[in-house]
């Protein structure tokens, strides 16, 4: 069998032993073919991570790039742009893979050229904690429920971020985007359609792996969704985006920034409508599955941020008629 080359990219800002144990993961991979490329925007590490990181570039086990700013969808177009591999799989910086990672993803690359994406299962820890009733955290096929096809609402772009289930859900199948933490693309994405993380996405860079696939879908590829292509997603509670807190002023304001950026980019007025009008619902009146504070005054907060979120969005969306805004890859003069 001719086995793609998978490279496996690992942006990372603010972490240390999770880094290094999802590095480890990654090398002891039951694969033949692959690199990994560590993109690292954190200014200091501790010094036997440090000592790591050093120890694995010195031994070809890693490629390792320090940058000296931090933004999610830039770096993942850094590692792109390094890449070699016929298949660009990106994970995050606090995952747990087991060995047959990288040979689940590439298996739906091999005589299937309509998939252009393959988006893997994610067990999250703390869910897992939370559902296992009674089980062993390491049993997260019994610890969730479990579903085996996704509703039809959940290929809808106007309300399918509300039904989207890449974690509970059992069966493969097309579905309309992946998560960050574990996906990958055909390097042809990239090369000959020209595609880009964009990195107007800011701050957690919330829905900017959305985005991304749904440009993708617009060059006929599809994004197949393979639960054998599984990790655990760690949730660290110190460093990646949590550095940024979720009650910051800045946290807010983008994640409703990057919520109407993606719909004025891809979705049509009805598509656009339908997913603002759920956003309101959720995340400013707190109804489920939101389940936010139903206090007048916390709701009154959110509106504002959630008007000035659609404010700043447009101003994005007008300025892309001059500014493409891909601050980081213009930086990049190795590669301009």
């Amino acid at each position: 069998m001719n086995l793609p080359f998978i490279s496996v990219v690992i942006p990372t800002y603010g972490r240390e032993e999770a880094l290094k144990n999802s590095i480890l993961d990654v090398i002891k991979q039951d694969y033949p073919k692959f690199e990994v490329l560590v993109v690292d925007q954190t200014p200091n590490h501790q010094p036997e991570v440090q000592s790591f990181l050093e120890e694995q570039t010195a031994l070809n086990k890693i490629k390792w790039y320090r940058l000296n700013w931090a933004s999610l969808p830039g770096a993942r177009n850094y590692a792109v742009r390094r890449s070699i591999g016929e298949i660009i799989l990106f994970i995050d910086d606090d995952v747990e893979l087991e060995s047959e990672f990288l040979a689940a993803h590439a298996k739906n690359y091999i005589d299937k050229p309509q998939i252009g994406a393959v988006a893997g299962r994610v067990f999250d820890r703390m869910k897992i904690a939370d559902s296992a009733e009674g089980k062993t955290q390491g049993d997260k096929e019994t610890a969730y429920k479990t579903i085996e096809y996704l509703p039809p609402q959940a290929m809808d772009p106007g309300i399918a971020w509300y039904y989207i289930d890449l974690v509970h859900t059992i069966k493969p199948q097309q579905v309309l985007t992946a998560r960050g933490c574990n996906m990958s693309f055909r390097r042809e994405i990239f090369t000959d359609h020209g595609l880009k993380f964009d990195e107007r996405f800011r701050g957690s860079a919330v829905r900017e792996e959305s985005d991304f696939c749904l440009r993708l879908r617009q060059t006929g590829y599809q994004i197949w969704y393979d639960p054998e292509a599984h990790l655990v997603h760690l949730g660290e509670e110190t460093g990646g985006c949590h550095d940024i807190s979720m009650r910051s002023l800045k946290y807010q304001l983008t994640f409703y920034h990057n919520h109407f950026l993606m719909g004025l980019k891809n979705l049509n007025i009805s598509q656009a409508l339908r997913l603002y009008a759920r956003l309101f619902d959720c995340h400013v009146l707190g109804r489920p599955p939101c389940h936010k504070s139903a206090s007048p005054i916390k709701i009154l907060t959110r509106f504002i941020f959630y008007v000035l979120g659609f404010m700043k969005a447009l101003g994005t969306y007008i300025q892309s008629l001059w500014n493409d805004g891909q601050i980081y890859t213009n930086l990049d003069r190795e590669y301009a």
